[in-house]
Formats: structure tokens, C-alpha cells, sequence
């Protein structure tokens, strides 16, 4: 086999020769190419192809190939439901050196499986899981964008030997094996992407990467922010109520929501900062098996905001001032029982606080129930 190899500008791809290397890959041949970490081949999800490429690399059929995308809101073809954390890292991290591989439930597993043909959805799902990569490189991203249907890219090397991160790696490899190899020059990162599995809310380091995990940690954590008057009564009982039904759904302790990537707070409009939770709103909450007593009040500010993912208001008024303060939260900003304010109970009698707690709990159950976790 004549192996072509294709210059192209890696800043400023050139269409034309981009679209030759399109249609080799769209009629069942074999590309390398360049992304930011390593070169990879890609190949159309057929049987024939993805054949070769096992052959090509020395790998089992047993093995599946993550799946790569143009441009990162392709992403819902694939994974109907995309868990919080996942998103997180997609706006984050995407395009990039990041591999995400997603655990798809019975429900969506079954809906793609009626939405594909059976050797694709085979080959796609192995074990009910999808691994998907979004690179930067422009010409990986340009060159994906325009393939109608599912590529996949394993890196270009023998198993067991190390990944191609220049065109002359590629070329000594895979000359006369594959139809083209495209010259990018030598790859930015060179090394593999980080591989991350997203398993029940968790997020798993499959393989070490671009990305360490200390900071794959901190792209994909997310941050609930509850907002009242003086962050002494509604607020903090909303926040030990969030911890105490996150913890629970996603099967761990409050004090480990933290270290399972969500972290939950709560301020106040007033510059009241240090005050303990109020003597009723702690027995509400005791009442409920939750425990705010150590709880500290603090300022909304405005890099608080802007760090938190999910902002909820007891009022109207709340909100208005979050927006006042910040107007690109709108998007993350909304009431905590939607269409209704929650009243202050400050200065009322336990009873109140009591009514005030079931309105925050019933509030704070639906929000969660709205969460892909």
C-alpha cells in the first residue's frame, strides 16, 4: 500500500486537503493524524475498519476504541444524559487532553440502542460504557467536524510500544500500512490524554495524562450556593439539608462531599459575618437528623458567586440583588422553591421555624431530583 503523507498548516488547515483525508476515512481507510498529545488513527465504526485497526495496533477485538468528536456539543448524540460533574469538566476541559468515559444507564443504553445500528452501538458501548475525546488541535477538530457519523482514534502506535508524537514517529511505524498520514508537526503535550471514568457521581482516573488528578479534582467540582437575609435561619438550614440528601444519593458521608468533587455553602445579604445559626433554626434541623450547629455566617460576595455552579434565592429579592451584584449568574440563579418566596422565620415563634424547615426540605428534595448526578 502507497501511503500518502499530507503537510498540513497546523494553525490554519487547509479545507481542501483536509476533505481528501475525510472521504479516505468516510469510505473505510485509515488517517493519522495530530491532536495536542499524540498522533492517532482514525477509522470509521465498521467492522472492516475497525478490523484493520485492530491488526494495525496488535490489540484483542475485545478492546474498545474511545470515541472523537469535532466539537464538544456533539456529545449528546452519544450520552443522552450527561451526569453534573461530566458537564463540569466538558465546559472546563473540552476541546482538550481529556478522555471522559461515560456510564450510560438502562434507560438511555436502551435508547441508543433502538437509535443505532447493531454493529455500531456493539462497537460504541462496550460493557454499557462510551469513552469520548474532544481535541483542541485544529486540525483533529477540523478534520472530525467534517465526518458525518462516529470516528474513533486510538493512538498511533503498537500496543505495549510508546504513542507517535511527531510525523516522523508515525511515518517509520506506519508507512505503507495506512492510506494517509497527515503532518501537523510535533504534537503540544506530547503525552496521552488523562482518562477519567464518571461512576455514580464519582469521578475515576482511569489513566494519568495531560491533566493530574489534583486538578481534574478541582475542573470538575461543583459548588451549591443558598442565599438569604443574614445567612443565620433559611440559608444554613438549606445547606445542611442539601449535604444531608447529596451525601445520601450519591452513597457517602457529609464530610465526604467534598472530596467526592461538591461542595455546598450558603451566604447572606447582610455583612453579618461569624453569627451562629439561630437556636430554632438548629432545633428544626436537629428534628430532622441534621446538624448545623457549628455553623458560621458569612458574606455574599461576589467571587462567591461567580465560584458556585447552582445559586438558589429564598426571595425574589435575593435573586435580584445576586444579579444586581453579578448579571452573567442569571443562568445558575434562581429561586429555591420556584415561583414562591420562602418567608423569614427570624423572630418567630419554633412552630414557624418548624413550617419554614418543610417548605426548605420539600424545596431542596425537588431541586435535587432535577440533578443528573
Amino acid at each position: 500500500m502507497d501511503t500518502e503523507v499530507l503537510k498540513i498548516n497546523p494553525e490554519k488547515p487547509e479545507s481542501k486537503k483536509l476533505s481528501k483525508a475525510a472521504q479516505i476515512i468516510i469510505q473505510g481507510g485509515l488517517v493519522a493524524f495530530p491532536t495536542e498529545t499524540v498522533y492517532g488513527i482514525a477509522s470509521r465504526v465498521t467492522k472492516d475498519s475497525l478490523k484493520r485497526l485492530d491488526e494495525l495496533k496488535n490489540r484483542k477485538p475485545d478492546k474498545y476504541y474511545s470515541l472523537h468528536i469535532g466539537y464538544k456539543q456533539q456529545v449528546n448524540r452519544y450520552v443522552p444524559s450527561v451526569p453534573l460533574r461530566a458537564k463540569k469538566l466538558i465546559e472546563n476541559c473540552w476541546p482538550g487532553p481529556l478522555t471522559i468515559v461515560f456510564r450510560l444507564n438502562e434507560y438511555d443504553l436502551e435508547r441508543k440502542k433502538k437509535d443505532l445500528h447493531k454493529d455500531l452501538f456493539r462497537n460504541l458501548y462496550k460493557g454499557g460504557s462510551i469513552g469520548i475525546r474532544c481535541p483542541e488541535n485544529r486540525i483533529a477538530s477540523a478534520l472530525l467536524s467534517s465526518i458525518e457519523g462516529p470516528v474513533v482514534a486510538p493512538s498511533a502506535n503498537v500496543a505495549a510500544q510508546p504513542p507517535a508524537v511527531n510525523p516522523e514517529q508515525v511515518i517509520e511505524n506506519f508507512s505503507g500500512k495506512v492510506e494517509m498520514i497527515i503532518d501537523g508537526g510535533i504534537c503540544k503535550y506530547k503525552k496521552s490524554s488523562t482518562v477519567v471514568k464518571v461512576n455514580r457521581g464519582n469521578i475515576d482516573i482511569i489513566r494519568k495524562g495531560a491533566y493530574s488528578p489534583e486538578k481534574i479534582n478541582e475542573l470538575s467540582r461543583i459548588q451549591f450556593l443558598f442565599v438569604c437575609t443574614g445567612n443565620t435561619c433559611r440559608s444554613p438550614m438549606a445547606e445542611g439539608m442539601l449535604k444531608k440528601h447529596l451525601s445520601e444519593k450519591i452513597g457517602c458521608k457529609v464530610d465526604e462531599l467534598e472530596k467526592m468533587g461538591y461542595k455546598v455553602i450558603s451566604a447572606g445579604m447582610l455583612n453579618l459575618k461569624g453569627a451562629p445559626a439561630s437556636f430554632e433554626s438548629i432545633t428544626a434541623c436537629v428534628d430532622r437528623n441534621i446538624d448545623i450547629s457549628s455553623h458560621k455566617s458569612r458574606s455574599l460576595t461576589l467571587d462567591l458567586i461567580l465560584k458556585s455552579d447552582f445559586i438558589y434565592g429564598m426571595s425574589h429579592e435575593h435573586c435580584e440583588r445576586i444579579i444586581h451584584m453579578c448579571p452573567e449568574a442569571s443562568e445558575k440563579c434562581s429561586l429555591l422553591a420556584p415561583g414562591r418566596n420562602i418567608p423569614d422565620p427570624i423572630g418567630q415563634p419554633q412552630q414557624v421555624y418548624d413550617k419554614c424547615a418543610d417548605l426548605i426540605e420539600e424545596a431542596v428534595k425537588n431541586r435535587l431530583s432535577e440533578m443528573q448526578l
